[in-house]
């Protein structure tokens, strides 16, 4: 019964979420504010974690293709189709949500316990509307700028190691990136990702906006945002898999 009590308190937070907004240019700004703290300070770690995957799917795809049987070429494939279909945007979605979702749980559920929520219900101001709607603007926009970002940093990677280590001829590589290349998986890879930014912001609102207690609480409710948005992320990665692939 838990679960349906969640679910239906979590439907109720969404849709006083998505109410008409008061003041349009104050969600602007916000959103512009988002921006810059949920996307633009992630850059740094997805170009990280990219390069190295990238390098990394590129080695073990060439160590265990040693058979003469298999074409060189495919190692770049591999590691391209790797990046498009699951890295840059599933994999890459756990680790925003460990980054990003903990921060937005923290931050609400401080702004909870300290009674600033509750300030701004006083003033007559739709607090859920305003603290969560431009957090989730903000990500379903930039999140798929992230994931092209991921895509070109991971081939790179891959397309650095096989100079450096000479594992497969270069040219070789570069000819698997665009051999049979299939354009829907852009597509594909850029739908997973808006949907887990919505996915991200909205669970870990959810438990920032409802927390009860003191700052043990919050950091209690940071652990159990990550690991319910991490479940809702691999299973809707298997459904939207099914409906778009299939």
């Amino acid at each position: 019964m838990q679960v349906f009590y969640h679910l239906g308190r979590y439907f109720g937070l969404l849709a006083k979420v998505f109410s008409k907004p008061e003041k349009g240019n104050i969600y602007y700004r916000q959103i512009i504010r988002e921006m810059m703290n949920l996307g633009v300070s992630s850059i740094g770690i997805v170009i990280i974690i990219s390069f190295f995957m990238g390098a990394v799917i590129t080695l073990q795809t060439a160590y265990n293709t040693e058979n003469p049987i298999f074409p060189k070429y495919l190692i770049g494939l591999g590691c391209r189709d790797s990046m498009l279909l699951e890295f840059s945007s599933t994999v890459v979605a756990l680790i925003l949500a460990g980054k990003v979702g903990s921060n937005i749980t923290s931050e609400i559920g401080s702004m909870r316990i300290s009674e600033q929520i509750d300030a701004l219900e006083i003033m007559g101001v739709n607090s859920a509307s305003y603290l969560i709607l431009p957090k989730i603007v903000a990500a379903v926009f930039f999140n798929p700028i992230l994931t092209i970002i991921s895509i070109v940093v991971g081939v790179f990677g891959g397309w650095i190691i096989v100079l450096i280590t000479g594992v497969i001829p270069a040219g070789d590589y570069i000819f698997g990136i665009q051999y049979a290349f299939i354009p829907f998986y852009i597509t594909y890879a850029l739908i997973k990702t808006v949907v887990f930014a919505f996915i991200i912001t909205s669970v870990s609102a959810y438990h920032g906006y409802y927390v009860e207690g003191g700052s043990l609480e919050v950091g209690k409710s940071s652990t159990r945002a990550v690991v319910y948005s991490s479940i809702a992320i691999l299973f809707f990665n298997v459904i939207l898999t099914q409906l778009l692939l299939s």
